[in-house]
C-alpha cells in the first residue's frame, strides 16, 4: 500500500462515518433488463402429470427449447449526479444483488449510500443466481451447491473455527465484530443455492452488460473478484477503476499486463489471519500487486485494520461500520478522476 494511499484513507477513517441520512432518496430514473443467455434443447425426456391439487393434474413435456443462461439487472440514477460513470456492484459465490440493498438488521446498504453519494448504480444477479434464474440438470453441467445454516459463521470470520453452535445464546463472534449478529438468520436467508460450472456463461452474460453500460467502475465482492478481473482483463477500455471486496485477483503473471491502466483497490477485513483461505488469497493479491507495480500498473493492497478501521468480516457491506467503508471507497474512486 503506497503512503499516499494511506494518508488518503487513514484521514478518513480518523473522520466519523456519515450518519445514515433519513431524507428521501431522489432519482432521474430507475429500472431493469435482462440480457445475455442461449438457446438449449433438450430432448428423449418423458412427459408427466404433475398434480395440481384438489384431483386435477397437469401435463408437463420437459422437452424443446429453452432461453438459458440470462442475467437480471437493475438500475438507480441520483437526481444529483456526481460519479462521472456507473458503479456496477456484482455479488459473491451463493449471493445475489442484495448483498448491497440492505444490511441483515435493516440499515441502508451500499445500494442506496452511493446514490447518495451521485453515483448511477447498477446491481446484478448474476447467471442461475436470484431473478436470473437456473436452468434444469439436462442444461447445467453438475448439481448446485447448498449451503448450511451456520457455514458463514465460521467460513466468512464472523466467528472463530468451533464457535457455531445452533442454540444462538451460545454463539461467539470474534471480540470487536461489526457484523449484526442477532440479525445473522438474515444473511442465511439471503444465500441461495449456486453451481460451480457455470463460470463461461456468467463471464458471458457480465461481458454483454459492460459493453451496455460502460465505460464504468467495478466494485465486486468475493467469487466476483475472478470474475471482474477476467472481465477487466477482457475490457481494459471499459473499466476506469476496479473495487475488489476480499475477491481473488486470479490470473497468470502477464494478466497485470493487460490491467495495467486500470487502478485496482482491495479491501481486507480483520481476522484474516485467522483463515487459511483469505490469508492465501490476500498473499496472492500481494505478488500480484508487486507484478503490476514493476509493470506500471497499480494494485493496492488494503487491510482495514491498519487505516484504523477495525472489526470487519467477508461481508464488510453488511456491517454496523459499512458507512465508514463506502466513504473510503467513494474517496478512492474520486482520488481517481471519477467523481466531482
Amino acid at each position: 500500500m503506497t503512503i499516499r494511499m494511506i494518508a488518503l484513507l487513514a484521514g478518513l477513517a480518523a473522520t466519523p462515518a456519515l450518519a445514515q441520512e433519513n431524507a428521501p432518496l431522489e432519482l432521474r430514473g430507475m429500472g431493469s433488463f435482462h440480457l445475455g443467455g442461449r438457446i438449449a434443447e433438450v430432448s428423449g425426456k418423458p412427459a408427466r402429470e404433475v398434480p395440481l391439487g384438489q384431483g386435477q393434474t397437469q401435463k408437463v413435456d420437459p422437452n424443446g427449447q429453452f432461453l438459458v443462461e440470462q442475467m437480471y439487472v437493475q438500475y438507480f440514477l441520483p437526481k444529483t449526479r456526481r460519479g462521472k460513470l456507473p458503479l456496477l456492484m456484482w455479488h459473491g459465490g451463493g449471493l445475489t444483488g442484495v448483498t448491497y440493498e440492505s444490511t441483515p438488521d435493516g440499515r441502508e446498504g451500499w445500494l442506496n449510500m452511493f446514490l447518495r453519494k451521485g453515483w448511477d448504480v447498477y446491481v446484478s444477479d448474476a447467471v442461475e443466481r436470484g431473478r436470473s434464474g437456473w436452468a434444469q440438470p439436462e442444461i447445467f453441467r453438475g448439481e448446485p451447491v447448498f449451503t448450511t445454516h451456520g457455514f458463514a459463521w465460521e467460513a466468512y470470520r464472523i466467528g472463530a473455527a468451533g464457535s457455531w453452535n445452533a442454540d444462538p445464546a451460545k454463539r461467539r463472534p470474534f471480540e470487536g465484530s461489526q457484523f449484526p449478529v442477532e440479525a445473522y438468520d438474515n444473511l442465511a436467508r439471503q444465500i441461495v443455492p449456486r453451481w460451480v460450472t457455470t463460470d463461461d456463461a456468467i463471464d458471458a452474460a457480465y461481458l454483454q452488460l459492460v459493453d451496455r453500460v460502460c465505460p464504468c467502475a467495478l466494485l465486486v465482492h468475493s467469487q466476483s473478484g475472478a470474475i471482474g478481473y477476467r472481465i477487466a482483463q477482457a475490457r481494459p477500455d471499459k473499466i476506469r477503476a476496479f473495487v475488489d471486496i476480499e475477491g481473488t485477483l486470479r490470473g497468470e503473471p502477464a494478466s497485470v499486463e493487460r490491467v495495467k491502466t486500470v487502478p485496482i483497490l482491495a479491501l481486507y477485513g480483520d481476522y484474516v489471519d485467522t483463515s487459511e483461505m483469505f490469508s492465501t488469497q490476500r498473499k496472492y493479491n500481494l505478488e500480484r500487486a508487486a507484478l503490476a507495480k514493476a509493470r506500471g500498473g497499480s494494485i493496492e493492497v488494503v487491510n482495514l485494520p491498519d487505516i484504523g478501521i477495525r472489526g470487519n468480516t467477508h461481508f464488510m457491506m453488511m456491517e454496523r461500520n459499512n458507512a465508514q467503508i463506502a466513504d473510503a471507497i467513494d474517496k478512492w474512486l474520486a482520488s481517481k478522476g471519477l467523481a466531482d
